[in-house]
């Protein structure tokens, strides 16, 4: 596996301190966290969100965690919106699902991090299993999004 994706590219020359981690395939949020080396709630899910025709926001989810809509539609000013097709998401990102990442996306979408994330996280690293680990006040800059509460644990 090569380790040179366009978003290890744009975190490299970013400058900013991470680490990439190849871990191979996995069969499950469970198994991609235990590969990783990081607890599920540390393993982000990117998640590309149609806002409008052709408008997208990327939402970063804590593994043990998803959205809550009107949380979202109220951080976002949007009364409807869905989760991207598989086919947007790739045409908008250029990552296949289980391998989005903000970093190095084909266009520039706005990026809201919810407010549970802390320290070190796991983030997809642009191809299925790798990630890139880096610290959320570095996300949060080199992404320049948005935090709020946008999500609620999984029951």
């Amino acid at each position: 596996m090569t380790t040179e994706t366009p978003a290890t590219r744009a975190v490299a020359a970013a400058g900013i301190s991470h680490r990439i981690v190849e871990y191979g395939e996995v069969a499950g949020l469970e198994e991609a966290a235990r590969k990783r080396g990081v607890p599920v709630e540390k393993v982000m899910k990117s998640l590309v969100v149609r806002t409008g025709e052709d408008e997208f926001v990327m939402v970063i989810v804590p593994g043990n965690r998803v959205i809550d809509w009107p949380k979202l539609r109220a951080v976002v000013g949007r009364s409807r919106m869905v989760l991207a097709t598989t086919e947007e998401a790739l045409d908008v990102t250029g990552y296949q699902r289980g391998a989005i990442t903000p970093f190095g996306s084909r266009k520039s979408l706005p990026v809201v991090c919810d407010a549970s994330m802390t320290g070190e996280v796991s983030l997809g690293g642009g191809v299925h299993g790798m990630s890139i680990h880096l610290e959320v006040v570095e996300l949060v800059a080199l992404t320049g999004a948005t935090v709020a509460d946008v999500t609620r644990l999984i029951e």
